[in-house]
């Protein structure tokens, strides 16, 4: 073992250390190690090649953090992470996504195909939206918004915007003023939908027509906002049926906050002991599942008025 050949070993690992264990050929060029000299390491089974441009310094399976850097580095440039990989980075968890998804701007370098990447062109983003220290990635708020877009399915786009917000990487009053970014998708209806219930349910759940939802299951039209008085003074019930002592409460992100959520037990435990049933139904759940809550709203008051329906009004 030359000294030359450990004192390149040795300059190449701490530029590694920096990125998850994996190194760009042009930063390994800019140290004075050369393509020859990366061969030379890869021939004798201690370095391994991740592509054109990414080098590890070891044999062993990439960790998240250099799969990342082997995406921006592989895809070329301009790219970024963005989407849900973005907001992996900046420290989004309990979603599980292998890809990793790059953006790159659409009127310029389109980004190569690389194994295990997702490329995804967009409109230029402005440079103040890409956070320059660290591995490159779009800032959170926009990324959120395109991850929601680039979803699977409504309920995934659904999912990663609340865990966004939950796990406090971006505000939910950041996401309503955006432009949309990205291009044009079917989804985006959806997602302005969802943010709005997050950013603001008690406005969303006025806008939402329960009524109408009824009428299409062949419901009563019910009460809204009716007012009861209770131990700790008057309490405003979502729904709630004349001839049936059932209420539903629909849940915006509003009660999730500080003390809401005990707020709303008390309320809940004091209707249920007065005898009143309670169903309770996310805004956002409502939005993914209305046919499976609905059918919970049937059968509960089937239930209630002996099998009936009654009359929709």
């Amino acid at each position: 073992m030359t000294q030359r050949g450990q004192a390149r070993r040795r300059t190449a690992s701490a530029i590694a250390e920096l990125h998850g264990g994996v190194v760009s050929r042009a930063m390994l060029l800019d140290a004075g190690v050369d393509r020859w000299a990366v061969a030379s390491e890869v021939r004798a089974d201690r370095w391994a090649l991740h592509g054109l441009r990414t080098v590890a310094v070891h044999t062993a399976a990439l960790s998240r953090e250099a799969l990342r850097w082997r995406a921006v580095w592989e895809v070329g440039r301009s790219a970024a992470l963005d989407g849900v990989s973005a907001l992996e980075a900046a420290g989004l968890t309990c979603f599980d996504e292998e890809t990793v998804h790059v953006s790159v701007d659409h009127e310029g370098h389109g980004g190569r195909r690389v194994s295990g990447v997702c490329v995804h062109q967009v409109r230029a983003t402005r440079s103040s939206d890409v956070r320059a220290a660290g591995v490159p990635r779009v800032r959170p708020a926009v990324a959120a918004i395109r991850a929601a877009q680039w979803a699977r399915s409504d309920r995934q786009a659904a999912l990663v915007l609340c865990l966004a917000v939950q796990q406090r990487l971006v505000r939910a009053g950041d996401l309503v003023p955006l432009r949309w970014p990205g291009a044009h998708y079917g989804r985006s209806a959806f997602v302005r939908q969802v943010v709005e219930d997050i950013a603001d349910g008690a406005h969303s759940l006025g806008e939402l027509d329960f009524a109408a939802l009824c009428r299409l299951h062949h419901l009563p039209t019910p009460e809204r906002q009716v007012v009861r008085s209770g131990v700790a003074g008057r309490i405003y019930l979502d729904v709630r049926w004349r001839d049936c002592p059932l209420v539903v409460e629909v849940d915006g992100a509003q009660h999730r906050l500080g003390l809401a959520v005990s707020a709303d037990n008390l309320r809940r435990n004091a209707l249920a002991i007065d005898g009143e049933t309670v169903l309770t139904i996310d805004l956002i759940g409502l939005r993914l599942q209305t046919a499976a809550f609905m059918r919970q709203v049937v059968t509960a008051y089937r239930a209630l008025t002996g099998g009936g329906l009654g009359a929709a009004g």
